[in-house]
């Protein structure tokens, strides 16, 4: 039996450990929230202290932690991943960080003796909780390999970018696509309400026209309009407001990193900026709506 260290057990992480216990893995799991470590001990993983005793015995280490400092201290710092993994273990962060850290952590782990993934992952934590996430892979193609029969437990789409921290840049510049499309989305839906369109009626038709798209179709921001998303629910749950600004932020860093121009992913973080600012930072990133609507 495949024997799985797991640390960062929050909306996301904590879903995807659970898939890997349902699939009969060997899962130990460590966060800082001690109910988070319980609430995995309760579904059969168990529960480890520190990151060191997560580690020890683990065949495959996986992290899923919130930014790039974070990831460098789990690996890096003392009593960290790189100091306590057993010899031979393949380490795979599913964070999403900045490319440079993916590069910087993965070269200090190949200094080791470790074979490193970057796989941040799209779909939400309805795709963690469903294991239909998919992975963005950055790393060599054996380690890929030796890592997929668990990644397939957690998601449906394995996708390799290339080398290490090719994972990263392509999950940022989806991000950074969905934070531009779901502004574009409201701002539309909100110019049809103010000029007495019914949104869900308009929302189909532009489901059948040329401005279709997975923020329309699939997580609609406006109220009223689809079940089961968060607009449905107040904006509670999904993908944080702040989370989506970070990532616009990363994408910031690497457009001027990489000399390309993206004005349009500039003002979606400008905008998502003050959207925060105005105290919807934990709300779900689709309350951009709220923006526009003038509903606070």
């Amino acid at each position: 039996m495949t024997n799985i260290g797991f640390i960062g057990l929050g909306n996301m992480g904590g879903p995807m450990a659970q898939n890997l216990v349902k699939a009969g893995f060997a899962v130990t799991a460590h966060d800082i929230v001690p109910q988070a470590v319980q609430k995995l001990a309760e579904a059969g993983a168990t529960p480890a202290a520190t990151t060191a005793e997560t580690v020890k015995n683990a065949d495959i280490v996986i992290t899923m932690l919130p930014a790039g400092e974070h990831v460098e201290t789990a690996y890096l710092g003392a009593g960290g991943i790189l100091e306590n993994a057993k010899p031979g273990a393949l380490l795979i962060d599913c964070s999403t960080i900045n490319a440079q850290t993916a590069r910087q952590v993965a070269a200090a782990a190949k200094g080791k003796g470790f074979d490193m993934l970057d796989a941040p992952v799209s779909g939400g934590t309805a795709g963690a909780a469903a294991g239909t996430l998919t992975f963005i892979i950055g790393g060599d193609d054996a380690a890929l390999e030796r890592a997929r029969p668990v990644l397939e437990k957690m998601g449906k789409n394995i996708m390799h970018a290339g080398k290490n921290g090719a994972g990263q840049v392509a999950k940022i510049c989806n991000n950074m696509l969905l934070g531009v499309m779901m502004i574009g989305t409201a701002e539309a839906l909100n110019m049809g309400a103010k000029n007495g369109l019914d949104p869900k009626t308009l929302s189909g038709i532009m489901a059948k026209s040329s401005g279709r798209n997975w923020a329309l179709e699939v997580y609609n921001p406006m109220p009223g309009v689809m079940e089961n998303v968060p607009a449905a629910r107040g904006y509670e749950g999904g993908f944080g407001t702040d989370l989506m600004l970070k990532d616009l932020t990363l994408a910031q860093a690497a457009a001027e990193a990489g000399g390309a121009e993206t004005p349009l992913g500039k003002a979606a973080r400008e905008i998502y900026a003050r959207h925060s600012a105005d105290g919807h930072g934990k709300l779900d990133f689709s309350s951009i709506q709220k923006h526009f609507s003038g509903d606070a």
